[in-house]
C-alpha cells in the first residue's frame, strides 16, 4: 500500500538539522529539477513582485520570502514534522509507527517534487499552480521527471489523497484509488451530496491514519473498500475512487 498526500501550506517555523542534500532525498532522479527550482525560487524571492509570482497572502508574504530566500542554509526538519494542517493534524503520524509510515506515505510537493517522511528539509513555501519566470509552470517541469523516477513495479495498491495540482504532476498507475469525500444531506426527501472542502482534508488524514494503524495491506480496490468500512467510515466505490461519505 502507498499513500499519495499533497503538501500544506502550513509548516513548522525552522529545523535543527543540517542544510539540505539533495543527494540524500528520496528520488534521486527528481534533483536535477529540484537543482533548477531551488535557484528559479530564490532568484524570485529576491523580485519586487515575489509575492504576486509566488501568490502569496500579503500577512504572509515577509515570513514566506525570507524563508526561499535562505533556503540552502536554512536548518533542516524531516518531512513529517514538517507539514501542519487540518490534513497533517488528523493524520497525527506521532501516533504511528514511524518505520511503517515511512515505508508507504509519499508526499508531493511543488519545489521538492515528492518526499518520504524521513527526507529532510527546510520550511519553504512554493505551491504546484505556480509558475515561475526562469523555469515555466511546475507541473510542466515535474510531469517528465516524475515519470521517470516514480515507479512502483509490483507494489501494492495506491491510495491517491493528492489534491488536483499534485495529482496532475503524476498519474498514478494501477492499480490505484483515488480518496474522494462528499457530505450527504436529506432534505425535502431528496438525498443530496456535496463536495467539501475543509472536512475533506481531515477526513483524508484520518482515513490515511486509520490504515495506517491498522496495519492495513488492501491489494485491490475492493480490498480497500472493505478495510475502510471495517475501521468505521461510509464509503463506495466509484470506478477508480473511493467515495468518503460524511453524514450530518
Amino acid at each position: 500500500m502507498h499513500i499519495l498526500l499533497p503538501p500544506s501550506e502550513k509548516k513548522a517555523t525552522e529545523g535543527d538539522g543540517p542544510p539540505v542534500d539533495l543527494a540524500s532525498l528520496s528520488f534521486p532522479g527528481l534533483t536535477p529539477v529540484r537543482e533548477r527550482l531551488l535557484a528559479a525560487l530564490s532568484d524570485v524571492s529576491r523580485r519586487a513582485d515575489a509575492p504576486n509570482v509566488l501568490k502569496l497572502p500579503a500577512g504572509q508574504a515577509e515570513e514566506a520570502l525570507a524563508r526561499n530566500r535562505a533556503l540552502r542554509e536554512a536548518a533542516t526538519l524531516p518531512v513529517a514534522q514538517l507539514y501542519t494542517g487540518v490534513l497533517y493534524d488528523n493524520l497525527d503520524l506521532a501516533g504511528l509507527d514511524a518505520t511503517s509510515a515511512a515505508e508507504q506515505v509519499i508526499v508531493f510537493s511543488g519545489l521538492w517534487g515528492a518526499l518520504r517522511l524521513t527526507d529532510r528539509v527546510p520550511p519553504y513555501r512554493l505551491a504546484m499552480a505556480v509558475s515561475l519566470p526562469s523555469a515555466g509552470r511546475l507541473g510542466a517541469l515535474w510531469r517528465p521527471a516524475m515519470r521517470a523516477a516514480l515507479r512502483f513495479d509490483g507494489g501494492g495498491l495506491i491510495i491517491d489523497m493528492r489534491s488536483g495540482p499534485y495529482a496532475s504532476v503524476w498519474k498514478a498507475p494501477r492499480p490505484a484509488v483515488a480518496v474522494r469525500v462528499f457530505r450527504e444531506r436529506v432534505a425535502g426527501g431528496e438525498t443530496r451530496r456535496t463536495v467539501v472542502s475543509h472536512m475533506a482534508k481531515a477526513t483524508r488524514g484520518r482515513v490515511a491514519h486509520d490504515l495506517l494503524k491498522a496495519g492495513a495491506a488492501p491489494r485491490t480496490p475492493d480490498e480497500l473498500l472493505k478495510a475502510v468500512a471495517d475501521l468505521g467510515h461510509t464509503a463506495e466505490l466509484n470506478g477508480t475512487n473511493l467515495d468518503v461519505i460524511l453524514h450530518d
